[in-house]
């Protein structure tokens, strides 16, 4: 099949609206009915298209521990989308307006072309940030991202210093050279957050990232859980936290949330927005963008809801952990992709969700990681594999049969 996509796109663009997170929070925090219009925009009732984060390329110079892919190339592929293909993308993307496009990969910044890729993408009215492992962000590199139009770049760390952090992504002076890429970033004036893979090796040291995540002074910390997909299968065993030990770190989390010294976000964790709603009863507060921020407007796994990942071939997926082809850019449109896949149709619907999954109260804000599901059960809707919580129907119907 030839690269060409079709042109036809029916119906009125998702999203139309152009209302990113950060500005509908701006709405909300003071709105005398916050909390109502922060659950609708979380709910998302009519599966807007938010955040689209595609794999610019499957090359990468380091090749870390718990990547999400088998096959590492410390080049890029000749299966990467050429630049005039990226252009393309870039335009059916541009159709769905209001868009965020996170530039991932791999590495992005391996690719020669990706700030001409950047300045089309803003040309187009997207708004653009970028995911990066930091590690070739020098002063001119850094200079050229800012001036590409990006408006955020997240650099991961997975660990507080070099001893933790360089062997699980394989490289000596990756954390040095991540620190600095930071640092290179913030003297220009560029939003940075931090992303940390929350794992055995590391969780020990999740006060000491948080400090340092302030003492950096950058604008976000994202806590990742990991994902049994691609080279983290070859790991789970062995680091992989266990549901009680998620369930002490996320209530670890939502502590920090609430001293609001920083802006958080639990990623791939959908428990814990169950967890949130259970700390705020216990406390008797109300969850509203002015109590909890960001987080009280988006919900847990946003996989084919108000997310969607394109790979470095074109293949749509739910999300960059959940290898489920919803259909491929260039046998049909992405606004047609992500209105009618039938896999996008499952996640859409809680009531398709399986096990305890399909009775929790909580299933609305939560949904249960369906990645992990899907590695852990086979199957995207069975029920999350890594969470403690008993459903009130599963507690009082095994209380019935005693």
């Amino acid at each position: 099949m030839s690269k060409t996509p079709n042109n036809h796109h029916s119906g009125h663009p998702a999203n139309s609206d152009g209302v990113r997170i950060k500005e509908a929070f701006n709405q909300f925090k003071n709105h005398p009915q916050g909390e109502v219009e922060a659950r609708k925009y979380m709910i998302n009732p009519e599966n807007r298209l938010r955040l689209i984060f595609w794999e610019t390329t499957a090359g990468c110079n380091l090749t870390c521990i718990h990547c999400r892919r088998l096959e590492v190339s410390r080049k890029m592929m000749e299966s990467d989308l050429t630049t005039e293909e990226s252009f393309q993308l870039v335009d059916q993307i541009a159709e769905m307006k209001g868009v965020i496009l996170v530039l991932s990969g791999g590495e992005p910044l391996i690719r020669p072309d990706i700030f001409d890729i950047a300045r089309h993408a803003v040309s187009k009215g997207i708004m653009l940030a970028m995911a990066s492992n930091g590690t070739m962000i020098d002063p001119r590199m850094a200079k050229q991202i800012v001036d590409s139009g990006i408006r955020r770049v997240s650099i991961s760390l997975d660990g507080a210093d070099s001893a933790t952090h360089d062997p699980f992504r394989k490289l000596e002076g990756s954390f040095e050279k991540a620190i600095r890429g930071i640092r290179n970033l913030q003297e220009l004036g560029m939003s940075c957050q931090i992303n940390v893979t929350v794992v055995k090796h590391n969780v020990h040291q999740m006060e000491q990232i948080y400090k340092m995540a302030l003492d950096l002074g950058v604008d976000a910390l994202h806590l990742f859980m990991l994902v049994p997909v691609g080279c983290g299968v070859e790991i789970a065993d062995d680091q992989m936290l266990d549901a009680e030990k998620y369930e002490e770190v996320l209530n670890w989390f939502y502590d920090i949330s609430m001293e609001k010294k920083i802006q958080t976000k639990a990623t791939c964790a959908p428990h814990y927005f169950r967890i949130m709603r259970q700390r705020a009863a216990e406390d008797g507060i109300k969850i509203s963008p002015e109590t909890h921020g960001m987080a009280a407007m988006t919900k847990g796994c946003l996989a084919g809801t108000g997310i969607c990942f394109v790979s470095h071939k074109g293949n749509v997926v739910p999300c960059g952990y959940l290898p489920v082809e919803a259909g491929n850019i260039w046998t049909q449109p992405l606004k047609e992709i992500w209105d009618h896949s039938p896999v996008f149709q499952d996640l859409r619907n809680p009531d398709r969700l399986r096990g305890k999954c399909g009775v929790c109260e909580y299933k609305q804000v939560c949904e249960g990681c369906r990645a992990r599901a899907y590695f852990e059960q086979e199957h995207y809707l069975e029920e999350e594999p890594y969470c403690t919580y008993i459903p009130d129907r599963v507690r009082l119907e095994t209380e019935a049969n005693k």
